[in-house]
């Protein structure tokens, strides 16, 4: 039997390393059109590679993808985070648990992650031909055919399609043209551009736990923030971005957002705190003494943006100085006006369509012997390894080929 996997990324070579394990015999080649394989994983996690998510109840695990919740909650049940942690364990590679249950290499190195695939691939004798682009599909009776952009012809029993995520539908016209339905693509992950927002001038300042709303919309999220030198990026930002994917692509990623600052504590508690400072801290600084654990340089700023003077006491605050404090600290609002993806780690909203796909199977309901694995999937995650972990999850049972 002869396999091709379109894609040399981590979706396409766990495909195919799944493919060789369970189909000894097959002959197996990875066709990637660019130079490099594995690219994504090499920058993604700042360079350590966020493999999967510390989470081992699979309908929880499920509920972590704004695209594919019910498709995935039956695959993890084929292959889901402990598979992982064992497959890569097995292959020497030990990953760790963070304390926000992001799973690293113990190495903090994607090179790790990078030598365990290539190396299985080697030791499974596995062909991979890079710079070899896909242009077309043609199902020919018992075969399927790929056309080369040059038109060479290359004739496989099945053929399993991982090319990630396309920022344009344009480049999932090949597989439409197959009969297969397209969700438009359009950015998930992102960060928030405030061009216009003196914020930026505090880049580099994180806080542990904030909330972001966008208003107007639905959307909320909590997680650690951090102020750039664009705008705000972090786990709420990043979240905050794929779950309102369409609807912020809509909006011409032009809105307001509400940051609670201090998201674990609720108005009477700020209330509370504030009577404490005034009656046992009235004659220090308000820029001096700040009690709700924010960075500095973020209570500085928070104080000057309500116009709160910088020699003001506790003591000499009064109820209309408190209720700015309150409402700058659970209501701070910003002006977005754009986003910045990273074009390495880019994730997408969008792909063939889950109907036109077999969940237990990952095979094509439009052409027998065609499988999809990974981002080419309309199939994204929120920040934290469920990405990875989606990759390793369809990879393995689209190469079953079942």
């Amino acid at each position: 039997m002869k396999v091709a996997v379109i894609g040399g990324g981590a979706a396409g070579f766990f495909a195919a390393i799944s493919c060789k394990t369970h189909h000894p015999k097959a002959d197996v080649v990875i066709y990637e059109k660019g130079s490099k394989l594995l690219a994504k994983v090499k920058v993604s996690g700042g360079g350590r590679c966020n493999v999967t998510h510390q989470c081992f109840d699979n309908k929880k695990l499920s509920t972590r993808y704004p695209r594919g919740e019910k498709f995935l909650k039956k695959a993890f049940n084929q292959f889901a985070v402990e598979d992982t942690i064992n497959w890569f364990g097995a292959n020497k590679v030990i990953v760790k648990a963070e304390n926000d249950g992001r799973m690293f290499p113990i190495t903090d190195d994607s090179q790790t992650i990078i030598d365990a695939l290539t190396s299985k691939v080697k030791q499974l004798g596995i062909t991979i031909n890079l710079q070899q682009t896909a242009a077309a599909l043609v199902p020919r009776e018992q075969e399927i055919v790929i056309v080369s952009k040059e038109g060479v012809e290359f004739s496989y029993d099945k053929v399993i399609v991982a090319t990630g995520g396309s920022p344009k539908v344009e480049g999932l016209k090949w597989l439409e043209a197959l009969g297969h339905n397209i969700s438009t693509p359009v950015p998930s992950l992102f960060t928030f551009n405030m061009p216009n927002e003196p914020v930026k001038a505090l880049m580099g300042v994180a806080v542990e736990s904030a909330t972001v709303k966008v208003q107007g919309t639905k959307l909320k999220q909590s997680g650690p923030l951090l102020i750039t030198h664009w705008g705000m990026s972090g786990p709420a930002v990043l979240k905050t971005s794929a779950w309102g994917a369409r609807e912020l692509s809509n909006l011409g990623y032009t809105f307001k957002i509400q940051v609670n600052w201090v998201d674990d504590k609720s108005e009477n508690d700020l209330r509370t705190i504030i009577t404490e400072m005034q009656q046992n801290n009235h004659k220090r600084m308000v820029a001096n003494k700040n009690a709700f654990g924010i960075p500095s340089r973020l209570w500085e700023f928070l104080l000057a943006k309500i116009d709160l003077r910088s020699d003001i006491t506790w003591g000499e605050m009064g109820q209309k100085g408190v209720n700015k404090l309150v409402n700058v600290l659970m209501n701070d609002i910003y002006q977005v006006e754009g986003k910045t993806t990273f074009k390495d780690e880019f994730v997408t909203c969008g792909g063939v369509s889950l109907s036109d796909i077999n969940n237990e199977t990952m095979e094509s309901k439009q052409v027998p012997g065609l499988y999809f694995t990974g981002e080419v999937m309309d199939i994204d995650g929120i920040t934290g390894g469920f990405n990875f972990q989606a990759a390793w999850t369809t990879g393995w049972i689209a190469g079953k080929l079942n």
